[in-house]
């Protein structure tokens, strides 16, 4: 049997190590070119096989795709384009299945969330529909944390390293000047509904009175009383509070603290700033003067601190994937395995989409103490290994080297146009 091409794609938001992921899937691709051809990638996701508009990674050097490794970003664009059911708009579907005969698509890897791996689970359901099969693999990546199955989602333990430092050193700044300026800050995180983002704040404080002083999760409801009665206890307490707000942060009728109104391309609500609505909450209520911050894409970008654990795990599964593929799995998703806390080991096993797609995995409540503001010794362990070790990119007059592709996009073949 003939070697055949494989499609790669990068779906939704990016991560500091999502790109440490395409290196895994091109390079181990590259060692079995009497199985695999080429990896074309999608430019802009999974639009780049709509609209017929891939990149040649043959194009690339070694030192390149090595390079993406330490690349923040999605190197050959991401984007947020949900398919609908197949039902609904069967005529994508069609579409991907036409454009990957025509460029002998054999094998189709889909870098990304939640709504990314029912997307790769329904295209290996189409392409026996229309009897053009294609080795379809998820490959997770999301900096929520909220894939079921897998022990972590690579991205995560480098935005949980980016945030727990961050509130550390911006703590240690209100500590400073509390006595006669600034009484509170806030830092606001990212996590829609499940709050793995925020909890990793709470790794900056080791000791009782340590910042941050106070979380708020999506999976608590937000009461306004009690939140408020915490920060007077903390200002008396301590001389400061440090708030950690995850974006995701609701009242007990489910609306969001700072809902903007709006829907994303994935039809979830677009949520304006919580942490202007936390600090105003406290300035009216208490008078304390405050500082916020929104983390935003700096804490999913911010490679130059990376974990080295994330790093390596992110390699992992787009290694996996390949290798799963090329032993004619379909149909599922590279899955981290903790084996042991102390000291920390992982492995990788393969999961069913089916029992991944459109799930999502919340906060348990063991990790979140008893009055709802704070991380468990439970969570603690958790977190702790994730976030550990240091994998720093090379520097070029005090910049980080990033990789720099060709990006040489591929012919068309099919002699028609799509649009998104």
């Amino acid at each position: 049997m003939s070697a055949r091409n494989a499609f790669y794609a990068q779906s939704g938001g990016v991560t500091a190590v999502i790109n440490a992921t395409a290196c895994g899937v091109i390079e181990t691709a590259r060692k079995y070119p009497k199985k695999i051809a080429n990896v074309y990638a999608g430019s802009n996701g999974i639009i780049g096989a709509l609209t017929e508009i891939m990149i040649d990674t043959s194009k690339e050097s070694a030192a390149a795709i090595t390079a993406l490794m330490h690349t923040p970003g999605g190197a050959f664009g991401s984007a947020r384009y949900k398919l609908k059911g197949i039902d609904e708009n069967r005529a994508e579907y069609e579409r991907l299945i036409e454009v990957f005969k025509a460029h002998d698509i054999g094998y189709f890897f889909y870098n990304g969330g939640n709504d990314s791996m029912d997307t790769a689970h329904k295209v290996s359901q189409i392409s026996k529909k229309m009897r053009y099969p294609v080795t379809c693999l998820g490959v997770p990546k999301t900096v929520d944390n909220d894939l079921p199955i897998t022990d972590c989602c690579p991205g995560f333990g480098s935005v949980a390293k980016y945030v727990a430092v961050s509130t550390q050193e911006a703590a240690m700044d209100v500590a400073s000047m509390s006595e006669t300026s600034t009484k509170v800050f806030v830092l606001e995180v990212m996590g829609r509904h499940a709050g793995w983002i925020a909890a990793a704040g709470g790794l900056a404080g080791k000791e009782p009175g340590d910042a941050p002083h106070i979380i708020l999760f999506p999976e608590i409801a937000f009461k306004k009383r009690e939140f408020l009665k915490k920060v007077r206890q903390c200002v008396s307490d301590y001389g400061y509070c440090v708030i950690v707000v995850s974006e995701g942060a609701a009242f007990a009728n489910g609306k969001f603290l700072a809902e903007a109104g709006t829907r994303d391309a994935f039809g979830h609500a677009q949520l304006g700033g919580v942490a202007p609505v936390v600090a105003n909450m406290v300035r009216e209520s208490l008078g304390y003067k405050f500082h916020y911050a929104i983390a935003d894409y700096l804490q999913r970008s911010a490679r130059h601190i990376a974990s080295d654990t994330d790093v390596k795990q992110a390699y992992a599964v787009g290694k996996a994937a390949v290798q799963y593929a090329l032993q004619g799995k379909t149909a599922v998703m590279p899955v981290i395995k903790r084996l042991s806390d102390k000291p920390y080991r992982w492995g990788i096993e393969s999961a069913p989409l089916s029992r991944i797609a459109n799930k999502e995995k919340m906060l348990p409540r063991r990790y979140i103490t008893k009055d709802g503001f704070g991380i468990t010794e439970a969570c603690r362990r958790y977190l702790e290994p994730l976030i550990k070790g240091e994998n720093y990119p090379p520097y070029i007059n005090g910049l980080p080297k990033v990789a720099k592709l060709k990006n040489r996009r591929v012919k068309p073949l099919t002699g028609t146009k799509f649009v998104v």
